[in-house]
């Protein structure tokens, strides 16, 4: 059972820590908002990525095989959400500042619960990361879940360790949002992380 959790562990770390779009996604959120949108952003995903890790652990290669017809759609729909994310990114730094209050509409992602959702939708999006926990239970057999203690400690290993690292990159864009807390800091946080994940996004529809 131990092993179950320590392999879902390293699974959970090894999709979670390379640094993508969704990263830096989270760290704009929490520099230009708070630490609970990126909390809440941060949780999104590694709900997501639970989600895989289960799917992947249950369905094995049926999922992959069913995945993969639709991977390109699937691509073109995350770069297409990525983009529209680095123009509203864009949209709200370049616009005048104007006095905010309790009744001012938030948009975008700017609530926990729309970071929450969104994140989770977008990171759904994405077919690489069920592919790479087939790959890694059908891989590797022995060190794999093989019944159905084992396999919920592996996604529940799945589940902290991408929590645990997406909170720490919510927590450092809180930081930085503390650092550059003027109104022109924040404007050029936003602008670079537009730019950042738009670029990412270009990447997504490369399929590179």
């Amino acid at each position: 059972m131990t092993a179950a959790f320590l392999a879902g562990l390293v699974a959970g770390y090894g999709v979670a820590v390379p640094v993508g779009a969704i990263a830096v996604l989270i760290l704009g959120l929490s520099a230009r908002t708070s630490f609970r949108v990126g909390a809440a952003a941060a949780l999104g995903v590694a709900t997501a990525d639970g989600i895989y890790a289960a799917v992947a652990v249950v369905g094995g290669a049926a999922v992959a095989a069913l995945i993969a017809p639709v991977a390109g759609p699937l691509r073109l729909a995350a770069a297409a959400v990525l983009f529209a994310i680095a123009v509203d990114g864009v949209r709200r730094a370049l616009r005048p500042p104007r006095r905010t209050d309790a009744t001012a509409r938030r948009s975008a992602l700017d609530t926990p619960p729309r970071a929450f959702a969104g994140v989770l939708a977008l990171t759904l999006l994405n077919p690489a990361t069920v592919v790479y926990f087939v790959a890694l239970v059908l891989g590797r057999p022995a060190a794999g879940p093989t019944g159905p203690g084992a396999a919920t400690l592996f996604v529940a290993g799945v589940f902290l360790a991408s929590a645990s690292w997406q909170l720490l990159i919510a927590g450092g864009g809180t930081l930085v949002g503390r650092v550059l807390a003027g109104e022109r800091g924040r404007r050029v946080t936003a602008l670079v992380s537009s730019a950042i994940v738009a670029a990412l996004a270009v990447v997504v529809l490369l399929g590179a």
